[in-house]
Parts: structure tokens; C-alpha cells; sequence
């Protein structure tokens, strides 16, 4: 079994900073409306808990170059 390692910190109400072996990242928004995550590697998500057992989330790439 490979270890894990994920660590989340509350840094102002509303906004969380994500930490795992190979990267970092920010997250805004509460459990009510939508979330957005922005990663160190580059990748943005946002996501959003819908009525029921349901989730929303959108995932995209930042462009390099």
C-alpha cells in the first residue's frame, strides 16, 4: 500500500490552502456555491455540490508557453 500524505489548512473563512507530496494549492468558496481550486501544477478546477448525492466539477490546464 503507497503512503499518502495530504494536509489542508483554513487560512480566512472561505479560503483553504492544500498540501500534498507533489504540489500545493488554493481553494475559495464554502460548501454552499462554487468552489475554485488553483494548483501549483498549473491546474484549475471548479466545482459545486448539486441537490442529492450529485456533484458538478470542470477541470482544465493553465496554458504554458
Amino acid at each position: 500500500m503507497p503512503l499518502t500524505f495530504r494536509k489542508s489548512f483554513r487560512i480566512l473563512p472561505g479560503v483553504r490552502l492544500n498540501i500534498n507530496r507533489h504540489s500545493w494549492s488554493i481553494t475559495t468558496g464554502g460548501r454552499q456555491g462554487p468552489r475554485h481550486t488553483h494548483s501549483s501544477t498549473g491546474r484549475r478546477t471548479t466545482s459545486m455540490d448539486l441537490p442529492g448525492p450529485f456533484g458538478w466539477r470542470r477541470t482544465s490546464r493553465a496554458r504554458r508557453g
